[in-house]
């Protein structure tokens, strides 16, 4: 099995050896994610997928989904509750994101904050390398 699990019990800070974790979460995201699998009625045991996908105005577009399979080439994150998911080959895109939540005059929603994105767009959910 080739699935790369990091724990941290209280996101972002904490993490099992020295390794950081490949997504990380801020403490009002992972709230979020949760009561928003809490409010969909999914089981505590469904993860959140982050994943990258081809399109939107930059190249790339992020993409958050709730997942009850795992898949053995999956990269796992263990926060406090939640498991966050991220396929191979998403994660050369992923690595060093910090996903949060604002809340903002415009709307509230999540925004990835991507040290590796060379442009990203207007509406934050778009970006290229």
């Amino acid at each position: 099995m080739n699935e790369q699990v990091h724990e941290s019990r209280h996101a972002p800070e904490t993490t099992s050896g020295s390794e950081s974790p490949v997504v990380r979460l801020t403490p009002k995201a992972l709230e979020m994610a949760k009561r928003m699998r809490e409010k969909e009625g999914r089981s505590p045991q469904t993860a959140l997928r982050v994943s990258v996908v081809g399109g939107g105005c930059s190249g790339f577009q992020y993409s958050l989904s709730f997942d009850e399979q795992r898949n053995p080439t999956d990269t796992v994150v263990q926060y406090d509750g939640l498991d966050v998911l991220v396929d191979e080959v998403s994660l050369p895109y992923l690595a060093g994101v910090t996903l949060d939540f604002v809340e903002g005059l415009y709307g509230a929603g999540f925004k990835f904050d991507n040290p590796r994105a060379s442009r990203t767009c207007g509406c934050g959910s778009s970006f290229s390398v």
